[in-house]
């Protein structure tokens, strides 16, 4: 359930990067290639991104269906990035769909997104539970997700960097619960993403780097990630390691 996409580059805008593509996350919203669980992600999407002349992102986020958003579609265009994570969601059975469960969350000049979910998440919850760290009002948000996301900016702050953050995560939930544990994060000029229950794929091109839940094209550079890896990206480089 859910689809996600991370990009750090030049400079795009958030219309050329979500719309454009032949099967854009927008495409993914109502018609994923290789979802394996679920089959529509209508409720909700999140969008944040870092412009060129400012220091940490900006957000957008609806519990709506991306394409029903004729607004931001129109704004989109005006819209600039180096660094970009975006989401559509596929709301787990017994969450809500309000717009503070839409990802990506933001802490600390950091975005991050979870796709999947946890198969007892009261036991994610006696694991990650207690008081969310302090000035991140997104770890309050009631989907299991935001205990995952609490998790991860206590490694953060604790000086993980941010695979290694997310590594941490995907490690201590597994340890509380069987589940699908597909992270992935930026900080404006990085990118770190776990491939833990399912799909993930990379692409680098052009200067740029791309990470998402399925290929938004048919470029023939897209490569799928082994299962249980992390992967650290920037425009220059891409490396795949074991999840430890």
């Amino acid at each position: 359930m859910c689809r996600h996409l991370a990009y750090a580059g030049p400079p795009v805008t958030l219309h050329t990067l979500l719309y454009e593509p032949e099967h854009s996350l927008v495409v993914q919203a109502h018609a994923p290639r290789a979802q394996r669980h679920g089959t529509v992600n209508a409720d909700g999407f999140g969008v944040g991104w870092y412009p060129p002349e400012r220091a940490g992102p900006l957000r957008y986020r609806r519990a709506m269906p991306v394409w029903a958003d004729a607004s931001f579609a129109e704004t989109a265009g005006e819209l600039r990035g180096t660094c970009v994570v975006a989401a559509v969601r596929d709301a787990t059975v017994g969450y809500p769909t309000d717009e503070s469960c839409a990802q990506p969350f933001r802490a600390d000049g950091r975005l991050f997104s979870h796709h999947g979910a946890a198969a007892d998440d009261g036991a994610l919850l006696e694991r990650f539970g207690g008081s969310p760290p302090p000035g991140v009002l997104d770890a309050r948000a009631p989907v299991d997700s935001a205990l995952l996301f609490a998790h991860a900016v206590r490694e953060w702050r604790a000086g993980a960097d941010l695979g290694a953050g997310l590594e941490s995560v995907v490690r201590a939930a597994r340890e509380a619960s069987p589940g699908r544990y597909n992270l992935l994060a930026s900080d404006g000029a990085a990118l770190a993403a776990t491939a833990a229950g399912d799909g993930l794929a990379v692409l680098r091109d052009n200067g740029a780097v791309l990470l998402a839940s399925e290929p938004c094209d048919d470029r023939d550079g897209w490569q799928w990630v082994p299962e249980g890896s992390l992967v650290r990206a920037t425009p220059d480089q891409v490396s795949i390691t074991p999840i430890a």
